[in-house]
């Protein structure tokens, strides 16, 4: 069994190394872990370091800057794993997590699962001005569910977990650039009939002088997108 794990990364040179740390250190046992670097046309000084791990990893470079979402379907055409886990290349995420992201597909329940950062009350929100994203996140995990007719509790999560069945039968028709990606592929997931498992998860929201992207502007895109593929393939 081998576990495909895919980090698109964008001017992330201060915690590159810290996530790859962190994600070699979980023990899945007898898992094969595969790691997937795709980096979006980094400015920073990304890229310096990420020509470092070329004999490590997987490294994808792209010519220009195209988003996460473009960066993500890279990705998906490099996998050789049973099992494909998103890691953003931040630490918002903990990758001792993926032991419990992926036991329900392990044990068949499943083959989509997503970590839901609003599960088991796990979010730690830095500051008071966040709470404005994790109501918009809320939002639009709600219109998830109302226009798909299917409950989950975190459209948005960066941690969404696929058979490589799923992808190989979505990734042709994929068409996300940016974070678009979200609600394209829980769009395309939940139409083809698959059934989203959630676990909870621990997340730590960053600031943006952290490095955080994500605006409320790419919330109103969602917004529109969710709309979009309800309609289209």
């Amino acid at each position: 069994m081998k576990l495909s794990i895919i980090i698109p990364i964008y001017n992330e040179k201060k915690t590159i190394i810290s996530v790859l740390d962190a994600v070699n250190s979980v023990d899945l046992g007898d898992i094969e872990k595969e790691i997937i670097l795709v980096d979006d046309y980094s400015t920073d000084g990304s890229r310096d370091i990420l020509k470092d791990l070329e004999s490590e990893y997987k490294v994808i470079y792209h010519k220009k800057n195209c988003g996460k979402g473009r960066a993500l379907r890279s990705g998906f055409e490099h996998v050789t794993g049973d099992i494909i886990i998103i890691q953003d290349a931040d630490l918002e995420y903990d990758p001792n997590d993926y032991v419990s992201l992926l036991d329900p597909i392990l044990k068949g329940k499943t083959k989509v699962v997503y970590g839901s950062r609003f599960l088991g009350k796990r979010v730690k929100l830095k500051r008071e001005k966040y709470k404005l994203y994790y109501i918009g996140n809320q939002f639009l995990t709600f219109m998830t569910s109302v226009l798909y007719l299917r409950k989950i509790t975190d459209m948005e999560t960066c941690y969404k977990v696929f058979k490589r069945e799923v992808i190989d039968e979505i990734k042709p028709n994929l068409k996300s650039q940016r974070f678009d990606f979200e609600p394209e592929i829980t769009a395309k997931v939940i139409k083809r009939g698959y059934k989203i498992v959630e676990v909870p998860i621990w997340y730590k929201c960053r600031d943006f002088d952290e490095g955080k992207k994500i605006t409320w502007k790419d919330g109103m895109k969602a917004l529109w997108y969710l709309l979009k593929y309800r309609i289209v393939n």
